[in-house]
């Protein structure tokens, strides 16, 4: 029996995804870019993932760019808005328990001579809106930070944050990092003031490879892809279009039966933290309440190094992360579990748990039976 509970680190591609990709890869795989027929067939698949994007978030079809990833979009957003707007500043505002694909974007830009504040959080890995308030500055072009974290499920206070930025200074851009929020939550830009929104496909049921920012119209963006023009000179390149047709349906399907979707995560979740916490030395960092997201949950059992636990319950079949999986591969201890003020003996000692709309209660209830077996044998070799 395999148990995948990393969905957090990627998703499995939903069959109805994988069958508009093979017919975009077999059938109509003209570059969408040529002016014949099958050119245009391929352009079609843009402009349809487009419209169903921009449903999922109430704003512009031209308000949609397609990328290689969420890191990408990050990417392009940061970067691009800090050299578009730097004349008015130079200040930027991020928080310290980001993803890399925001944090090193950040260091990128601090060593270009921008001036990074980074916002620290409480105990369940949230800002405080005042901490925020009085970051804000006249030179703040900026503020960057993720609408979920992706180790401990914290959510952050978008609409409140996006409300109070533009309050301080309308100049300043507000960019989400939604990779972990968007199909968990209803996001909607326009009533968040959010101005940049970065999403990835293979956290979704959609594909890797694949992501898309949204720029809300008139925001002043550099491009940092050069080339041929392509996506209005924003983003160059020939798009990625069995990728982009995938993306396209995963983000309707994730929104398709949302709120039934939402509420199994959340059952899931519950139930897990629930018998989790009945043996002896598990711990749940983070919100336990319904004011986490539905997907994540971060576990810590001290005396137990998270590889060797991960491991363990790999040897059974069911799979988990020690961390976030684009750094996974290269042990270090974790921001995040840091500056929410983990003791030691915690942080090395830490994984996360991650659902999605497939799994279910029984494999919950196998995941718990194996770590009752697995945790005394394994804190008992460590006492030894």
């Amino acid at each position: 029996m395999q148990i995948y509970l990393d969905n957090s680190a990627t998703t499995q591609v939903s069959e109805p995804v994988l069958a508009i990709m093979e017919q975009a890869m077999r059938v109509d795989f003209g570059n969408p870019s040529s002016l014949h027929t099958m050119g245009m067939e391929a352009e079609n698949y843009i402009k349809k993932a487009k419209t169903q994007i921009a449903n999922t978030l109430r704003v512009q079809e031209k308000e949609i760019f397609f990328t290689s990833c969420g890191t990408e979009s990050d990417n392009m957003a940061i970067i691009g808005s800090a050299f578009a707007n730097m004349r008015k500043g130079k200040h930027l505002i991020t928080t310290a328990i980001e993803h890399a694909a925001v944090g090193s974007t950040m260091k990128f830009l601090e060593e270009q001579g921008f001036e990074v504040t980074y916002l620290p959080v409480d105990e369940y890995g949230v800002i405080s809106l005042d901490d925020l308030r009085n970051a804000i500055r006249e030179d703040t072009i900026l503020v960057s930070m993720m609408y979920v974290n992706n180790e401990i499920g914290s959510v952050m206070p978008i609409h409140e944050a996006g409300e109070l930025i533009k309050e301080c200074n309308p100049d300043t851009l507000f960019h989400v990092d939604a990779i972990q929020g968007y199909g968990k939550f209803k996001i909607y830009p326009k009533q968040d003031k959010i101005d940049l929104l970065a999403v990835s496909g293979h956290k979704i049921h959609g594909p890797k490879g694949v992501g898309f920012l949204y720029i809300k119209e008139k925001t002043k963006v550099k491009p940092i892809i050069h080339g041929g023009g392509h996506q209005n000179g924003m983003r160059s390149g020939t798009e990625n279009v069995p990728g982009v047709a995938g993306l396209g349906l995963a983000c309707e399907l994730a929104y398709t039966d949302f709120e039934a979707k939402v509420e199994h995560m959340y059952a899931l979740r519950e139930h897990f933290i629930e018998e989790a916490e009945k043996i002896e030395g598990v711990s749940i960092n983070g919100r336990k309440t319904r004011e986490n997201a539905p997907h994540i949950v971060s576990v810590s059992v001290p005396g137990v190094r998270s590889e060797v636990l991960l491991h363990s319950l790999e040897d059974k079949g069911i799979y988990v992360s020690a961390g976030s999986a684009c750094s996974s591969n290269k042990p270090s201890i974790s921001a995040t579990l840091k500056a929410i003020g983990l003791p030691k003996e915690k942080l090395e000692s830490t994984v996360r748990i991650s659902f999605c709309e497939t799994n279910t209660l029984e494999e919950v209830d196998a995941t718990i039976a194996a770590m009752k077996e697995l945790i005394p044998m394994l804190t008992r070799f460590v006492r030894r």
